[in-house]
């Protein structure tokens, strides 16, 4: 097998890959058995030359080494290694219970698929509902306004990334990723995740795959309770998990608990704390949603190839760094074509989130734009980042009629005091109300903002123009607390407590928590090594 990276073509090429390739290799189209897309990437940094950037595996007919002798000064064309899968070697402890897996979304549905595939027969506890049930409630707040706090954006099964863009970019470097993206491939998420640069599932497909997911790992004897909160858990003389309490009522047994609980779980937050489970405040970032047409970010990223059949809808990243505050501002989530979403997962509160489906055709782009917040912000306390984004979601919530609609106000107003019309209609549902976004966010957010909109629209055109949308606010950007444990995955001062994923502070979105998730589950499988018969 021959690997070729760095390999370009042009927007406008109309040759197959295979005559490209043969070319490259100095080879009849002919010998060509096959080739394999490992990445695919866009080079948009000169509008007037945009081209596709791959890294390719290539199968032929003839003997690599002759082939490379053609080629002895080409040298992003080499032998490829064959892969060698990593084998776990399995431990000898025993549990004495079905391992339990606490919250379904990206790190519980690894940790549980890997451990239902290894026999283990893990048992899955879901405060929120399955994903039908949980579509339709979120519909229905969306529509009437009506939150139902056990089931919506943030609780139920797939997790808050279930209704997000889907995105499965990551800044982690690490071996498992062609792993788990295979897998949610064959749970239905679309081929090209498994070379695309930027990959993203949409919600659309991603509720398929979490179905699909759940499925199979009670198919491989696992089991998967919903509306199953965990509100208590005793521990042993020596402070090992014995039991979980669930719902306030029901008792498990248990020895082994992988701790899933998402970025939003508060009330399991206060309980831990309470119990002196070792945990620490993290600085995380908060803001607004700024929303344009899609046409706009297309044009400006891509000039006159915008709307280019090859290209689909535009995204972007900015940074702004303040050198006086030493604050940062910087685009997050970005949606395009896609919608603002309501995210509240307490009564009396507002959040926003970024939802798109896997077409992203919605017309519409939107972003969060977020500042830094850092632990002296908001005081002394394991909660402390809590208690801070509680109470600007309930200012946003006032501000805007506490009825779960939004603060909107255009960048000009926000810039300026200049009252302006929007260049296009609000996104967020159930509703919005003009507002002063200065009102529910705090001073230096927006003295921040206030700085960076303007950098932001010498990079974007029309970025910051005054009919531009803002949205508040945006919190939930990561976990306020951290779930302190160990080199072994365990909390440090609880045994069998298993943290993982974002709401554990050890991940950022769905790809790192599913890889989270998974290098929990590889690491209780090397273990104990034994399937539970319980």
């Amino acid at each position: 097998m021959l690997r070729i990276s760095n390999f370009r073509t042009a927007i406008t090429e109309e040759q197959t890959i295979q005559e490209l390739v043969a070319k490259r290799l100095k080879i009849p189209v002919t010998a060509i058995r096959s080739v394999k897309c490992i990445r695919q990437a866009l080079d948009a940094r000169r509008k007037q030359n945009i081209s596709f950037v791959y890294t390719l595996d290539v199968e032929t007919t003839l003997p690599e080494r002759k082939v490379l002798t053609k080629l002895r000064h080409d040298k992003n064309v080499v032998i490829k290694e064959e892969d060698k899968p990593q084998s776990i070697v399995c431990g000898e402890r025993k549990l004495s219970y079905r391992p339990i897996i606490v919250g379904f979304g990206p790190s519980g549905m690894l940790a549980a698929y890997t451990l239902a595939q290894a026999g283990f027969r893990p048992i899955v506890l879901e405060r929120g509902a399955d994903i039908d049930q949980r579509t339709k409630d979120v519909n229905d707040f969306w529509q009437t306004g009506q939150l139902n706090i056990r089931s919506n954006v943030q609780f139920g099964e797939g997790g808050a990334g279930t209704f997000s863009d889907g995105k499965l970019t990551t800044r982690v470097n690490d071996s498992s990723m062609s792993e788990v993206l295979g897998l949610f491939v064959n749970f239905g998420a679309p081929d090209n995740i498994l070379y695309a640069h930027k990959p993203h599932i949409g919600t659309d497909r991603l509720q398929q795959v979490v179905k699909n997911l759940r499925q199979k790992v009670i198919e491989l004897g696992g089991e998967v309770r919903f509306h199953s909160q965990v509100t208590g858990f005793t521990r042993s003389d020596t402070g090992s998990i014995t039991s979980l309490q669930l719902n306030g009522k029901e008792e498990i047994a248990a020895d082994v608990v992988l701790f899933g609980i998402g970025n939003s779980a508060r009330d399991t937050y206060e309980y831990l704390d309470k119990q002196g489970v070792a945990l620490e405040a993290k600085p995380f970032a908060i803001g607004v949603r700024i929303e344009h047409s899609q046409q706009l970010i297309d044009v400006a990223q891509f000039g006159a190839w915008a709307g280019h059949p090859k290209l689909g809808a535009a995204d972007y990243a900015l940074v702004y760094h303040d050198r006086e505050t030493k604050r940062t501002a910087y685009s997050f989530c970005m949606c395009p074509g896609g919608v603002v979403v309501a995210g509240a997962s307490e009564a009396g509160q507002v959040v926003t989130n970024g939802m798109s489906s896997f077409a992203r055709a919605s017309g519409m782009a939107n972003s969060a734009l977020v500042v830094n917040v850092e632990l002296t912000d908001f005081g002394p306390g394991n909660l402390a980042g809590i208690a801070f984004q509680r109470h600007y979601e309930k200012l946003a919530f006032e501000l805007a009629g506490s009825n779960y609609c939004a603060p909107v106000q255009s960048v000009g107003s926000f810039l300026h005091r200049r009252d302006v019309n929007f260049f296009v209609q609000p996104t967020y549902r159930p509703g919005v109300k003009k507002g002063d976004l200065r009102q529910c966010l705090p001073d230096f957010v927006t003295a921040t903002l206030a700085k960076a909109l303007p950098e932001f629209g010498r990079k974007i055109k029309g970025f910051a123009d005054d009919g531009v949308i803002m949205t508040g606010v945006e919190t939930r950007t990561s976990a306020p607390v951290r779930i302190r444990r160990d080199n072994h995955f365990q909390s440090e001062n609880v045994g069998g407590l298993y943290p993982m994923g974002e709401g554990a502070g050890y991940a950022g979105g769905i790809m790192s928590a599913a890889l989270d998730g998974l290098h929990v589950a590889n690491h209780i499988i090397a273990t104990y090594g034994q399937p539970v018969l319980k």
